[in-house]
């Protein structure tokens, strides 16, 4: 199964129906355009798509648009707060492109080191990949998959944003905080690789 965020509303692709305000039937490349219309430019909240072959679904929905790669963190302290960036008025996790010639976990801690201004990170185990759709300005959709990567800060550098990036504020933030100022203001994807995290931990 894979998730797909539009908008903030989720397009799920499964091998058989699942629980979503609507459900399709794979039939070709128009199903994906119908996908997309209902997503942007209606008040519906989610979709699911649905063949028997799963694999061979996901591969026909990724020919289907440009594609992009990006690389991200989920930094934790010895405080066990994880590191947030604030950009646009959202709390987010420290991401970005993946450059020509570079691996997933090179290009991921490169992220994270430009647009926090800490180094010497460790890096640890692949979480999860995170996929949404986004238009640019040419009108082209783009898919763009996020791979997240755990490391851990035991340094005492102060993170700093990179405000050309648009990031006006980094900071560390303990579960509680997670709960009461990251949750309510970030993006689905962010939330679902928290969980990942957190329930790949031992309890």
């Amino acid at each position: 199964m894979y998730k797909v965020f539009i908008n903030e509303k989720r397009l799920i692709l499964s091998s058989k129906p699942q629980d979503s305000p609507k459900t399709l039937n794979y039939d070709g490349s128009h199903s994906f355009d119908f996908a997309i219309d209902l997503l942007e430019n209606t008040a519906s909240q989610g979709l699911n798509i649905y063949h028997s072959d799963v694999e061979e679904l996901w591969k026909d929905f990724k020919n289907y648009f440009k594609n992009i790669e990006a690389a991200g963190g989920v930094v934790i302290n010895p405080d066990h707060k994880t590191l947030f960036i604030h950009r646009l008025g959202k709390w987010d996790l420290p991401k970005g492109k993946i450059e020509k010639g570079e691996s997933k976990e090179v290009a991921a801690v490169r992220e994270v080191e430009e647009e926090c201004g800490i180094f010497n990170l460790e890096l640890r185990d692949f979480i999860n990949s995170t996929y949404h759709i986004y238009t640019e300005r040419d009108g082209k959709k783009i898919l763009k998959t996020t791979y997240w990567f755990e490391m851990f800060y035991s340094g005492n550098e102060t993170p700093t944003p990179q405000i050309e990036e648009g990031i006006n504020e980094v900071g560390w933030k303990d579960e509680a905080e997670i709960e009461s100022q990251i949750l309510p203001s970030t993006f689905q994807n962010i939330k679902l690789i928290l969980n990942d995290l957190k329930n790949k931990k031992p309890q």
